[in-house]
């Protein structure tokens, strides 16, 4: 079986190697595919699912509730873009698969995974609650490692497809001015898993990147108020924080043709910040 996909593969980067160029332009399409994205009912999530969607894809997207789900995928309907929502706790390994089978039955089957829901939860190490750590390993580790490898063993069985993780910068830097361990060794897990699995999966045709995203003004991301403009927007060298839009682009590219060799990059988009 393994062996099989593996020349599947080969016979498929053959092929791409020795057919006629795509325009550049028409690369960056995702006709015909069907994104999942998990979070996608509000901020970042909510603005990737968009971009997906703007870019051609049939976009599912889930939330930790039903009514945020369909309302999220409601609002991508009203703009003209296919779209389903589902209910998903991704720290639930038997929720994954429910809703990944939900998806793929009633929608169309994954090309293209965004693992985006997480979280965290702030605290000094010695102050923070007992199951902190594990509620924020839980969703942004555990539900990252459910969801890819749920949806992987389906694209390994139809010859490949796209996952990309949404990380942090947070991953490389110790945030100021709220101490948040869990969520800063949660996303280090995040950018390793990403190139582990990148080559582990590799002769499957699955291509495994991330983005590592900075301070982006979001609802539950307050970076202008005074409490944490000084730490979060003042030391970036363009002086602000990031639009939730501004992520599009890049969801797009790295899910599209014209990513088509690149697998286990780590995108860092964060306006210069961890330049300093």
């Amino acid at each position: 079986m393994i062996t099989a996909l593996i020349t599947d593969s080969i016979t498929v980067v053959n092929h791409l190697s020795q057919g006629p160029p795509m325009p550049v332009l028409d690369s960056f399409s995702l006709a015909g595919k069907t994104a999942f994205l998990t979070g996608g009912s509000r901020g970042l999530g909510r603005a990737m699912s968009q971009a997906l969607g703007e870019a051609g894809a049939a976009v599912a997207l889930s939330a930790t509730t039903l009514d945020g789900a369909r309302r999220a995928a409601g609002e991508l309907q009203d703009l003209g873009i296919n779209a389903y929502g589902v209910q998903l706790e991704v720290s639930d390994r038997e929720d994954v698969d429910r809703a990944v089978a939900d998806i793929t039955e009633n929608f169309g089957e994954i090309d293209i995974l965004v693992n985006n829901a997480g979280g965290g939860v702030g605290g000094a190490a010695f102050d923070a609650a007992e199951d902190t750590w594990r509620q924020v390993m839980s969703v942004n580790v555990d539900g990252v490692w459910y969801c890819s490898r749920a949806v992987a063993q389906q694209m390994a069985g139809r010859g490949g497809g796209v996952i990309i993780n949404i990380g942090s910068m947070s991953a490389w830097i110790v945030n100021q001015p709220r101490w948040q361990i869990s969520y800063l060794t949660s996303k280090a897990a995040v950018h390793h898993m990403t190139e582990g699995l990148a080559a582990e999966w590799a002769p499957y045709g699955i291509r495994v990147n991330a983005i590592a995203p900075g301070y982006f003004h979001t609802d539950n991301s307050p970076i202008y108020e005074p409490e944490y403009k000084p730490y979060c927007v003042d030391p970036a060298p363009m002086k602000r924080g990031g639009e939730p839009r501004e992520l599009g682009g890049a969801v797009v590219f790295l899910a599209s043709e014209a990513s088509s060799f690149m697998t286990g990059s780590i995108v860092k988009i964060d306006g210069g910040f961890t330049l300093f």
